[in-house]
């Protein structure tokens, strides 16, 4: 079985989300490749088409439609999930020797010639997904497509395959084209630039500050490659990769200062973003080294070689994702330290990535007051070796002691904001009760049949996921054409329908979001929806996943069992899922029947007790049936788990925009519901008490 071009599991809209060190804008390698154009060759007196607007550029736009569709853009979910057991079982049936990496198998390549093997164990197998790359040749694919090739060779007795005898997808004469032009843009923009030490000493030092890398030497910039683009006072970092070392791509990163005089940094790749796997430094480390130290940016890495002499190397993507693709490269080493950033976030994806390296391996640099993100504390004069030196273990006992814990609560009481999750900018509202969303959670939405939930669920994702938090569907009511629709009317604000020619500007830019589709529709299996979502959480570092909606998991269970045990099974699960991948679940459940005159409360959600129960935060959109005119909605908060805060608070929706998070006029204030104190509780009995008294005397005159 070739690989499969139609593939089950989940559809992939974007694969890009922002590292942690700067809140950049990315922008897509057509954009670029037009912005870098019109700087380089743009006639004298021709406008470049180019401005600034807050942190972003404007681009103006003309001429045809050019849409492409994207057949690579899914998510290759394996038709029957595989386990390590069974790749080492099938292995050892096949007589093909491996070793037990961390996070991958290694075995002898099938694709070199014996007598250039050697003993170079140089293609790996993830023990997650199955899927396979060679080193030597770049040859990938599924644990499908190698299966396919060890019995072709077993069977037609040859001792090597070619490495093209795995088809890949079929290209169109677009695909190539677009290719090549970004080959081309690469090579523009590297011979364009120049070293800076080739740059006078006030300009490079000028250049220097504004990157805050003033503590960085020359002679570093120089041993990792990084150059300067002056036409838009840019840091060039190369992609340097495989067999023969060539340049595949670049990434550009510029700042810029804001009216507050806050510098915005800005990133911009070729390839685009979701083809862009650059290991940073990886060319610079030795077949022998042992133990190297991961940063969340280029700029990190340069601190820690510099200050340490130590390999470092930075994620392509920072704390967003992990792409597994790269963990071969990083099986070498015995020790592998993470140092992401300085904030609560990247200690997140610090805990999550040491998971897919192997927590034996892996050690964190906790963030706190006095370890900043390693560019930082370059600059401050701190000892990075040190820093490095006291960093924790990520694997841990069953039974912890407060000891342990220590630093941890420490660590979330200094950091109270960054603890509370990532704030909502279209619900502020919601902010001032929940706080902000979290990772980890178990969150059950409901609200009346018709009430607009998927509809008001979709813009609190989408305000989310527009803030880089990596986000899955999984709408089992309404198609993806028809969601993506909502949503993409909900990022634009308006009616797109009678805006047809702004539809690419605005589907271009909803196309950066990290944002993920299950292709399912209909009564599903609970163990196949699981599997999909551990896949993608393991892919793609998922953060937070819609299930939409509780109903339609439960028809393809056993008929025989009582569909409350049924509910409550489900319900275990995703909380179970939640907590084990540090993963915020979002839950919608249809109420049960309830008058049309009452409201709903945590006792109307469908089922047993036991959603309410494992459920961190309960939400209820509530709807006031008005005859001359639609309905009042409210969304109402009835359990927070983070802090006990708990209210009410009135919307509005706009049906152009689809958007439940216009201004109220009057402004109306947050309604907070809290339950009485057992003073409280004291003084109104005694007036209860004292009125019946009162009663009684005034029915006996």
């Amino acid at each position: 079985m070739w690989r499969s071009l139609l593939l089950k599991g989940t559809t992939c809209l974007v694969q890009v989300a922002a590292p942690e060190f700067i809140p950049q804008r990315h922008f897509t390698s057509p954009m670029l490749r037009l912005v870098t154009q019109r700087l380089l060759y743009r006639p004298a007196e021709a406008p470049c088409g180019l401005g600034f607007l807050g942190a972003g550029y404007i681009l103006v736009r003309s001429g045809a439609r050019a849409y492409k569709r994207d057949e690579k853009s899914t998510v290759e979910f394996p038709r029957s999930p595989i386990t390590v057991t069974e790749i080492k079982q099938y292995l050892r049936s096949k007589k093909i020797s491996f070793h037990d990496g961390y996070s991958c198998l290694h075995t002898q390549s099938i694709f070199l010639k014996v007598t250039s093997k050697k003993d170079r164990f140089s293609l790996f197998i993830d023990k997650t997904t199955g899927q396979f790359l060679c080193k030597d040749t770049m040859v990938e694919g599924s644990w499908e497509d190698l299966q396919d090739c060890l019995e072709v060779k077993q069977k037609e007795g040859q001792d090597f395959l070619s490495p093209h005898v795995l088809p890949g997808y079929p290209e169109r004469m677009e695909e190539q084209e677009e290719m090549e032009r970004e080959l081309r843009e690469v090579q523009r923009i590297w011979s364009s630039s120049v070293s800076l030490a080739d740059v006078p000493e006030h300009e490079a030092q000028l250049i220097k500050t504004m990157f805050q890398i003033t503590k960085v030497s020359n002679a570093t910039l120089k041993k990792f490659g990084v150059r300067l683009f002056k036409p838009t006072k840019s840091l060039v970092f190369p992609w340097f990769g495989g067999p023969d070392s060539s340049l595949k791509g670049v990434k550009l990163l510029s700042a810029q200062c804001t009216d507050t005089e806050k510098v915005i940094y800005n990133e911009a790749t070729v390839p685009k973003y979701n083809s862009y796997y650059n290991l940073f430094g990886l060319p610079l480390v030795g077949h022998m080294d042992s133990e190297v130290v991961l940063t969340g940016h280029e700029l990190d890495t340069l601190a820690v070689s510099q200050a340490t002499g130590l390999p470092s190397i930075a994620l392509p993507r920072g704390v967003s994702c992990l792409p597994p693709i790269l963990l071969p490269y990083l099986e070498q080493f015995k020790r592998v330290t993470l140092w992401l950033g300085s904030d609560v976030r990247s200690w997140e994806a610090s805990k999550l990535f040491s998971r897919k390296l192997g927590l034996r391996r892996c050690s964190l640099v906790r963030p706190g007051e006095y370890q900043l993100c390693p560019v930082k504390a370059l600059s401050q004069g701190k000892n990075l070796s040190h820093i490095i030196k006291a960093s924790i273990p990520a694997a841990h006992e069953s039974i912890v002691s407060f000891k342990q814990l220590r630093e941890d609560v420490y660590s979330e009481l200094m950091n109270t904001e960054q603890v509370a999750g990532v704030k909502w900018v279209r619900f502020p509202q919601l902010n001032k009760i929940l706080k902000g969303h979290r990772k980890g959670e178990l969150t059950v939405f409901t609200g009346p049949t018709g009430s607009g939930k998927t509809t008001f669920i979709s813009e609190v994702a989408l305000d989310l996921c527009m803030q880089g938090v990596n986000t899955l569907w999984g709408s089992f009511e309404i198609n993806n054409v028809r969601l993506s629709k909502i949503m993409l009317t909900q990022f634009a604000m308006q009616r797109l329908e009678d805006n047809l020619e702004q539809y690419d500007i605005w589907a271009d830019k909803f196309e950066e979001l990290p944002l993920y589709f299950m292709t399912f529709h209909g009564q599903q299996n609970i163990k196949t929806v699981m599997d999909t979502m551990q896949h993608a959480v393991y892919l793609y570092d998922i953060n937070h996943v819609i299930i939409d909606n509780l109903q339609f998991m439960m028809g393809q269970e056993n008929l025989s069992v009582d569909k409350f045990a049924v509910q409550d099974h489900i319900i275990g699960g995703l909380r179970k899922f939640a907590t084990n991948t540090s993963c915020h679940v979002t839950l919608i459940i249809h109420p049960r029947k309830e008058e049309d005159d009452r409201e709903l409360r945590t006792a109307s959600i469908f089922g047993s007790a036991k959603a309410s129960q494992e459920a961190d935060n309960v939400l209820i959109l509530q709807e006031k049936k008005l005859v001359t005119c639609p309905g009042r909605r409210s969304l109402q908060v009835t359990k927070n788990r983070f802090d006990g805060d708990v209210g009410i608070f009135p919307m509005d929706f706009t049906k152009s925009s689809l958007t439940f998070s216009a201004t109220i006029k009057g402004k109306p204030k947050l309604k907070k519901i809290t339950k009485p104190q057992n003073n409280e509780l004291k003084e109104l009995e005694k007036n209860k008490v004292a009125e019946k008294k009162e009663q009684v005397e005034k029915e006996k005159q």
